[in-house]
């Protein structure tokens, strides 16, 4: 853990709270961990940088190496508004927080460079699933010493009943026969995995996890693999030949292979909206206190109360849609696991 202080005559005029940049600097990715902030003092947590250069080759530091973004380190450097203003660059082209290649005068280079860094997003992926490796193992354990027919105790008293439900009213329910107790892990996994992200989520100065689209696209995928794996020659003849007349499957069979792959993507639209659209709103909430303290200190004091009671009822939202998302994302992977496999009777439950 590190602290830094701007530097002096980085600015010119009083520093104003960049509203935009407070809030999307909040739910993006970082390269280190920000914590909290006392005064000019920034308060985080270095994680390591990984930049492999095709023609350099591969350069490991630590975030602290580019000091908040103040200095360049090894021939690269962390794009800063305060940087891009400097250099005159594009917004869309150099987004802040990018690493970028410079020469000796800190200059982009406009070198091809891959990021394989340990980010804010993945280090918080990393505990979430080592929580979950730690829950579950402990979850098993117990089983293991007191046995299924005794009646639970402490954790596993209060992850049984969840585990059940998932298992009787999400797997069962979904997917056909024997599959069921064959996927009831891999859903468990996706459900667990997500709540836990959702929940990590809501702590001050946590990581916006499942409110990062490739986070999202990433277990949209897994779902979608495991969905094509569930697949058999009735599930794709109803796609290629659908049993309709022939001028309607011109229509039809399209149709049909655009949903294959509308399925994954509107888990991975939903997951990642919802998390990030209650992340914005809290932040935005906080922030108004800024915008009516910039106009008045009175102002600003005045409305603080109601930007915590407006805080408090959002955060037991939020609180209530890290659940319903986790269960929304597990509960239609295992719809649509279950609709693969029983493609040779659809017509029969038409």
């Amino acid at each position: 853990m590190e602290s830094g202080t701007e530097q002096p005559g980085d600015e010119t005029e009083p520093k104003k709270v960049d509203i935009k940049e407070t809030i999307f600097g909040h739910v993006k990715d970082a390269h280190d961990w920000h914590l909290f902030e006392l005064g000019e003092t920034h308060v985080t947590v270095p994680l390591p940088v990984i930049i492999y250069n095709p023609v350099r080759g591969t350069s490991v530091f630590t975030s602290s190496a580019f000091h908040h973004g103040h200095e360049a380190h090894d021939g690269y450097r962390l794009v800063t508004p305060h940087y891009r203003a400097e250099k005159g660059l594009d917004a869309a082209k150099y987004p802040t927080d990018e690493i970028i290649a410079v020469d000796g005068n800190d200059n982009p280079t406009g070198e091809k460079i891959y990021d394989l860094s340990i980010t804010k997003n993945i280090t918080s992926m990393i505990i979430a699933a080592v929580l979950l490796i730690v829950l579950m193992l402990n979850v098993a354990k117990a089983y293991k010493v007191r046995g299924s027919k005794k009646a639970p105790k402490g954790f596993q008293s209060l992850m049984e009943p969840v585990i059940i439900f998932m298992r009787d009213e999400v797997v069962k329910p979904n997917i056909p026969g024997k599959s069921a107790a064959k996927f009831t892990p891999f859903i468990l996994t996706i459900f667990f995995f997500i709540l836990i992200n959702n929940l990590l989520g809501l702590l001050p100065g946590s990581a916006n996890v499942t409110g990062n689209l490739a986070v999202t696209a990433a277990l949209g995928i897994i779902s979608f693999v495991a969905i094509l794996l569930s697949t058999n020659k009735h599930f794709w003849g109803h796609i290629f030949n659908p049993p309709v007349p022939f001028g309607v499957k011109i229509i039809l069979v399209p149709v049909e292979l655009i949903g294959i792959f509308t399925k994954p993507i509107s888990l991975i639209i939903r997951l990642f909206a919802n998390i990030l659209a209650g992340h914005i709103i809290i932040l935005s909430i906080i922030c108004l206190v800024f915008i009516f303290g910039s106009l008045n200190k009175i102002a600003g004091y005045s409305f603080l109360p109601v930007t915590v009671l407006f805080n408090i009822v959002m955060m037991m939202l939020e609180l209530l849609v890290a659940f319903i998302q986790a269960f929304i994302f597990a509960n239609l992977t295992a719809v649509f696991i279950g609709q693969a496999m029983e493609g040779a009777h659809d017509e029969a439950h038409h």
